[in-house]
């Protein structure tokens, strides 16, 4: 009784309180803050199944697009904790040093990424126009997971279109929509998670915690595109 837990719930977003099943939820070790814990229920474990579909990360090129988003964040830091070498994108130079601190070995700023290298595995949070362009820098049965899409949903025919050009020879795409169905795996990534929180390996980007009664400022923050990370709403 009384124990600080943590979770997620498919419903239930803003709210002050919710039911939710005792599966789902894992308990708070005593470095982990609510506010730290609230970070990663969605986009900590979408970090972690999309790193996870790639295999082993060790000595492979990643590319993480959005780095500086919710998921992007988590993205990095988990990438390099698994031992790859991470190139990430932001939108504006400002944004390069905090990516850098995070984990990222190398920062491209804007849409333009370089012919080489290619990379094993690229994590596309943006979707939209430029997401065939991503073919171009995939490796050899490399992968790109697209896990959002800031841009718009690319279209639906541009993986058979890329595949027949020749360009992306063994090029695999997953689309990824959801991380997990099953409330018992979700508990065990979430623990995972909060061990390296609590040993200070992963930290999550918390720009601004906001009061719940100004939820509406704080999603405007959101689709301005000028957060760093996180803003936590405090109930």
């Amino acid at each position: 009784m009384g124990a600080r837990v943590v979770g997620y719930l498919p419903e239930g977003a803003w709210a002050e309180r919710v039911a939710a099943p005792k599966n789902a939820l894992a308990e708070l070790p005593d470095k982990v803050t609510f506010s730290q814990a609230a970070t990663f229920p969605v986009a900590g474990l979408t970090a972690l199944h999309a790193l996870a579909k790639g295999g082993s990360l060790l000595g492979h090129r990643v590319l993480i697009t959005g780095a500086t988003g919710g998921v992007g964040d988590f993205a990095v830091q988990l990438a390099r904790l698994g031992g790859a070498h991470v190139t990430a994108t932001a939108r504006r130079a400002d944004q390069a040093p905090a990516l850098r601190q995070l984990g990222a070995h190398d920062v491209v700023v804007g849409a333009e990424i370089a012919p080489s290298p290619k990379y094993n595995l690229i994590l596309d949070s943006v979707g939209g126009p430029g997401f065939a362009g991503l073919f171009e820098h995939v490796a050899p049965l490399g992968l790109v997971i697209l896990y959002g899409s800031l841009g718009g949903w690319p279209d639906a025919d541009v993986v058979p279109a890329m595949r027949k050009s020749g360009k992306s020879p063994a090029l695999r795409v997953f689309s990824m929509h959801t991380f997990d169905d099953d409330p018992a795996a979700r508990r065990g990534a979430t623990e995972a998670l909060l061990r390296m929180m609590s040993s200070g390996v992963l930290r999550p980007a918390i720009q601004e915690r906001v009061p719940l009664a100004e939820a509406a400022r704080a999603q405007a923050q959101l689709e301005s595109g000028r957060v760093l990370g996180k803003l936590v709403l405090k109930p």
